[in-house]
Parts: structure tokens; C-alpha cells; sequence
């Protein structure tokens, strides 16, 4: 029997795991970085470790410090979580030499699914469908290998997972840089840089299954999953079953992912994946030796806890009949909360999260890391949490999770919310109509048309701000701001969202509330303010009253309504001058580190060209030249720390560009 159980991981999956080991009555033990020394996870462990150091490389990933770790608390066993150490096979084993029990398979199992390489020729050789590829070596001749394999080739990992170190290519031109750059990826996320290439397939369904196995020989599969929506080919939105599957299909695919278990002698929960063409033939992709990420939907509509069956499994009992006889009931969808600026290309967003608060839905499950003044940094995945809904179908688990993320409040980051919602509500997503494909034939999704409640928005912050300041006034703190007997000019704020800036005006007259927004679009003919308060103000327009709630924090104004949700961040009457970036400057887009620098100072460039690559949360991000001209400043070197909006380099017109001599470029 396990009495305490090590974490071997971070965030909403360490304390996922601790919740069940405390309801087991296990006692749990946590190891955290110094960047996560106050998340929720730390807390809720009975005990806690220190692994001094900010990166992966030297907190999470070493071995040695998890295992003594373990061992001076007296743990007895370890489990993984998933990513780190989750299918690191020499991990297991030095658990197993520690006398540490590792919950998940043997480090047989974890090896010969480590390479997918390895992993498609056994698979083909137990029966299960398989895609053709190669592996790349010093020596491989790329272009054979492809023209063999046929174009569009996938570049991919050998050894990871989640999108990382992973390229389409579509013609031999683009060959050799993505698969330079899929290696740099691979060898930073996984410490192993080797890639293969694999037939593509255009806009499949990824359909997984999940598989359990006991210590006694049994394995069994727990019904599919739909996880075909990814940006950056990682996957956003997960659903249970697929709609896509019929009790036929069903039947295939699991008897070949149970196959493939047994193949390997799988212990534990797995995952097996395949991609699903529009045929109805489904190829082999690979076994995870690990919980995945969207575990909670086949939780949700089995009524089984996976990590509960893996502590048993781990302690060798047999798989019970709740398992072997598990059974569909109704749908789950999960999707995965990220921080990030999706218009901007999914670019990871870093920051304070002020406020993160769910409503409380009945058939909603909420899986996070984070709490109120966590702090998102760039050391690790983005994702905030996971948010999943069960219903008796799956349009009402879809409506269910549509209005738990509307109606949450995220202030802080910039996150992929909206986007989340718009899936939910597209009607090709509730006809079932999801593929590999979907978010590029929806870009109105990605980037969606201007919010045409935003200006009643900043109306309602400048409302609210007003009522603070009355609530704070020492003298006649009854009257409204800017009040006059005989009239007067209005009271103005100004805000600004991205590169936008917002200037609102408004006046208390004796016929009511009269607002502009950016001098013009005139509300006072169709807004009444019903009550400001600070954190509260419910205004009129067009006949329909709707009730805002107003955070303020940090030089930000937070308004979330039934029309939607804002980020106002105030800006000062009087503004520093030295905050703004010089014309031609490049920002940027997040902290990270410097990978590669591709220009010189005196370089001539066009809008558009790539200049910095940046890495930051294990992808890497091209920065580009904002407009023609010559590379004038260039402020950063490969291997440099940056923060948000720091200048990299400026591109400057060639005429104000001066060689030492003085001559004009």
C-alpha cells in the first residue's frame, strides 16, 4: 500500500493527483522552482521540496533532486504527472533502484514507446495500421527520403510530444530549415534533437483511446477520444466520444489500441493515438505512457477516477469490474484554457493574473493550476487550466462550458477565452464537423470582427472610476464627478486596449448621463446609467440594461458583462515620453530568450522579414521588421534574457542611417 506519494510535477495535474491521493488517504509531497515557491500546488501537498532554479532543465527534469527529494520525506512512492519525467524510462528505473514505486508502466514499456520510430515498427508488427517515415540523421538525404514518403511530410520529434518539434512541409524548398528548427525545438523541450519525417495526412481527425492495464495481464480500453481542434498542433479542444465514431468504428479502434497495449505489456493508464482520414481508416501515431492532458472527459463520462486506477494498478490490485465493464454515459468536452494572444498568433502572454474566478455550473469541472495573484512566467506551459463540461449530449455539455467560460473572470493575462467560446458556438463545431483543419477554414474565430459592446465598456469603467473617487472624496461625496449648477465640460478618461487608445467623455446633465467615446459615436441617446458603484454599474442602451462587474488592479480596469469581457489599462493624464518605442522598433512579443539573431547593423530589410527568433515557453517565435529599411540598432545577441516590449532592434529609413564616417547609408 502507498502511504506517501511524491509529485514528480507542477501546476493543475500536481494538484489533480494530490486530490485523489488525499481522498485515498495518502499522504502527498510536492517539488516546486523558485518561480512556483507560492503556487496552489505547493499548498495543498502536505509536504514540499525546494528545486532551486527557474528552468525545466535544472528543477523538474532532474532526476536526482526528485528522487532525493522522495527520499528525505519518506515517500514511497512517485507519480509523474505528465511532460518532465512522465516517459523518461531511466527515470523509472532509478525510482525503481531508489525503492521508490513509479506509478505508471515499466520502464520496459516507457523505452519502447520513447522512440516513435521504434514505436511504429512494433506496432505494425502487432497488426495496428501505421503511416510511412524516416528517421533523420547526419546523412539522410531529405529530399529522397520525402520525395519516397511522398509531399506534404511531417516533420516530428522522436522523443516528445505536444507539438513541439513539429513541422508540415510541403515542398523540399522548406525542408532543411524545418527540420533545423524542429531539432532546436526538440532538443530544448525534450533534451533530445532527433526528428523523423512521416506522411502527412490533410485534415484528419486525431481520435486517441484510452487504455488501462493491470499487473496481472489485463488491459482494456475506456472509449475514445476527439481531440482534433489544436492550434500549433497542440491540441485546445477534447471531447468525449467522438462524434466522428459509431459503435463499429468504436469496436476497431479499441481493439487495436488494446492491441497495442499488450504489445508492449502496458501497466497503468495509456493513451493510444491515431489520426482518422476522411475514409474512415484510422494510422497508428504513438503510445503515451503517461495521463494526458485530457483525461478528465473519459473520467466524465465513465465515472471512473484514472488516477485512483493508476495508484491501484500501481499497488498491484487487478482492474475491478467498473473498468472491464465501463460504459458511455452522455458527452464531455474539455478545452484548454491558455494564456496567450491568439490574433497575434498564439503568442504566450506573461503577467499577474489578478483574477480567476469560474461560475459555479452544474456538470462543470475546473482544472487549474493558478488562483487569484498567481503569476504566469516564461519558464513553463502557458495553460491555465482546463475546463470541461458533461452533459446528457453533446450540445449541452458544449452550451454548458460556452457560458461557464463567458461568464468567468480572467483579469490579468491575455488569454484564449474568446476563442474557446467562438468554437463552442460555431455551428460546423456542434454539426461535429471538427478536423485537424477546422481553425484554418475559421479565421473569423482567430481574429474575430471589433467588439461592438466595448464602448459601453469603457463607459462602464470610466463610470466606475468616477464612484471611487466620490467614495473617497472628503467633502459633498453625494454629487457626481464634474457636477455644475450651470453646466460645464464633461469629465474625460482614457484607456487603451493593444495599440488602440479610448478617450471617454461623459457629464452628469439634469436629463441624465451624457458619454462619448473617441469624440464621436454619441451614447448619451441611448445610454442611462440605473447606478454606478465602484465595483459595479449597470447602464441602459438601445432599451437592454446589463449589469457590469469593475475590477481595478494594477493600472488596469477589468469589466466583465453578459456582452462580454474587457482590459481597459488606464493611462496617466500625463504621459512619460521615454515610454514610447522609437518608429521602426521591434518589441518583444514576450520574455524569452534569444535563439538566433538573422540580420547585422546596415542590413537592408523589408517589412516582413524575419530579424529575431525568440524562445519562450519551449516554441520558438520569429520577430519580423515592422517596415522597409536598414537595420540601424540591433540591441540583442543569441543566448540574451529579454522581457516584454524591450527593443530588439530598430529599423530605421536609410537616409537617417549614418555609416561612422558620417556619410549617409
Amino acid at each position: 500500500m502507498i502511504q506517501k506519494l511524491l509529485v514528480a510535477n507542477r501546476g493543475e495535474i500536481a494538484a489533480r493527483v494530490m486530490r485523489t491521493a488525499h481522498a485515498l488517504g495518502i499522504g502527498t509531497v510536492a517539488v516546486y522552482s523558485d518561480p512556483d515557491a507560492d503556487a496552489p500546488f505547493v499548498a495543498l501537498a502536505d509536504e514540499a521540496v525546494r528545486l532551486p532554479g527557474a528552468s525545466p532543465s535544472e528543477t523538474y527534469l532532474r532526476s536526482d533532486l526528485v528522487i532525493a527529494a522522495a527520499q528525505a520525506t519518506g515517500a514511497d512512492a512517485v507519480h509523474p504527472g505528465y511532460g518532465f519525467l512522465s516517459e523518461n524510462a531511466g527515470f523509472a528505473r532509478d525510482c525503481a533502484a531508489a525503492g521508490l514505486t513509479f506509478v505508471g508502466p515499466s520502464p520496459e514499456a516507457i523505452a519502447s514507446m520513447g522512440s516513435k520510430l521504434e514505436a511504429k515498427a512494433l506496432m505494425g508488427a502487432a497488426g495496428v495500421p501505421v503511416l510511412p517515415g524516416a528517421t533523420v540523421t547526419d546523412d539522410t538525404d531529405l529530399d529522397a527520403v520525402a520525395e519516397k514518403i511522398g509531399f506534404p511530410v511531417l516533420v516530428k520529434a522522436a522523443f516528445g510530444g505536444g507539438g513541439r518539434g513539429m513541422r508540415i512541409v510541403r515542398s523540399s524548398a522548406e525542408l532543411a530549415d524545418a527540420v533545423d528548427g524542429a531539432r532546436r525545438e526538440a532538443a530544448s523541450a525534450f533534451g533530445d534533437g532527433t526528428v523523423f519525417l512521416e506522411r502527412f495526412v490533410e485534415d484528419p481527425r486525431h481520435v486517441e483511446v484510452q487504455i488501462v492495464g493491470d499487473t496481472h495481464g489485463e488491459v482494456v480500453h475506456l472509449f475514445e477520444r476527439e481531440c482534433s481542434i489544436q492550434r500549433r498542433y497542440q491540441k485546445i479542444v477534447e471531447e468525449s466520444p467522438s462524434p466522428a465514431v459509431d459503435d463499429a468504428l468504436r469496436a476497431e479502434l479499441g481493439a487495436a489500441a488494446v492491441a497495442a497495449g499488450k504489445a508492449i505489456g502496458y501497466t497503468g493508464a495509456g493513451t493510444v493515438e491515431f489520426v482518422l482520414d476522411h475514409d474512415g481508416q484510422f494510422f497508428f501515431l504513438e503510445v503515451n505512457t503517461r495521463l494526458q492532458v485530457e483525461h478528465p472527459v473519459t473520467e466524465l463520462v465513465t465515472g471512473l477516477d484514472l488516477v485512483a486506477l493508476q495508484l491501484r494498478v500501481a499497488e498491484g490490485h487487478p482492474l475491478p469490474a467498473e473498468v472491464t465493464g465501463a460504459r458511455i454515459d452522455g458527452a464531455a468536452i474539455e478545452v484548454r484554457l491558455y494564456a496567450e494572444d491568439v490574433p497575434a498568433g498564439y503568442l504566450p502572454a506573461t503577467g499577474t493574473l489578478h483574477r480567476f474566478a469560474m461560475p459555479d455550473l452544474p456538470g462543470l469541472r475546473v482544472d487549474s493550476g493558478v488562483t487569484d495573484g498567481s503569476v504566469v512566467s516564461p519558464h513553463y506551459d502557458p495553460m491555465l487550466a482546463k475546463v470541461i463540461a458533461h452533459g446528457g449530449t453533446r450540445a449541452e455539455a458544449a452550451r454548458t462550458l460556452a457560458r461557464a467560460l463567458a461568464q468567468a473572470g480572467i483579469h490579468g493575462v491575455t488569454t484564449n477565452r474568446d476563442l474557446l467560446v467562438g468554437i463552442l458556438r460555431d455551428d460546423e463545431f456542434l454539426a461535429g464537423g471538427t478536423d485537424t483543419g477546422y481553425l484554418p477554414r475559421h479565421p473569423e474565430l482567430v481574429t474575430p470582427e471589433p467588439d461592438d459592446g466595448e464602448p459601453v465598456r469603457a463607459v462602464a469603467a470610466a463610470l466606475a472610476l468616477q464612484a471611487e473617487h466620490r467614495r473617497d472624496a472628503k467633502v459633498l461625496r453625494g454629487l457626481p464627478s464634474g457636477w455644475r449648477n450651470v453646466g460645464g465640460p464633461p469629465q474625460s478618461v482614457s484607456y487603451t486596449v493593444g495599440d488602440r487608445t479610448l478617450e471617454v467623455s461623459y457629464a452628469f446633465r439634469r436629463e441624465g448621463l451624457a458619454a462619448h467615446v473617441n469624440g464621436s459615436g454619441r451614447l448619451d441617446d441611448e445610454i442611462r446609467s440605473h447606478g454606478a458603484a465602484p465595483h459595479s454599474v449597470t447602464l441602459e442602451t438601445s432599451g437592454v440594461r446589463r449589469t457590469y462587474a469593475i475590477h481595478r488592479a494594477d493600472g488596469h480596469t477589468f469589466v466583465d458583462g453578459p456582452d462580454g469581457s474587457s482590459a481597459f489599462t488606464d493611462v496617466p493624464r500625463f504621459a512619460d515620453p521615454n515610454a514610447v518605442a522609437h518608429a521602426g522598433s521591434l518589441l518583444a512579443p514576450m520574455p524569452g530568450t534569444v535563439v538566433r539573431v538573422l540580420a547585422s547593423t546596415g542590413d537592408s530589410v523589408t517589412a516582413g522579414a524575419a530579424l529575431v527568433v525568440l524562445e519562450a515557453m519551449k516554441m520558438e517565435h520569429t520577430v519580423a521588421a515592422p517596415v522597409d529599411g536598414v537595420v540601424g540598432e540591433l540591441h540583442v545577441s543569441p543566448g540574451d534574457q529579454v522581457e516584454t516590449r524591450q527593443v530588439l532592434a530598430v529599423v530605421e529609413d536609410p537616409a537617417e542611417v549614418t555609416d561612422a564616417r558620417g556619410a549617409t547609408a
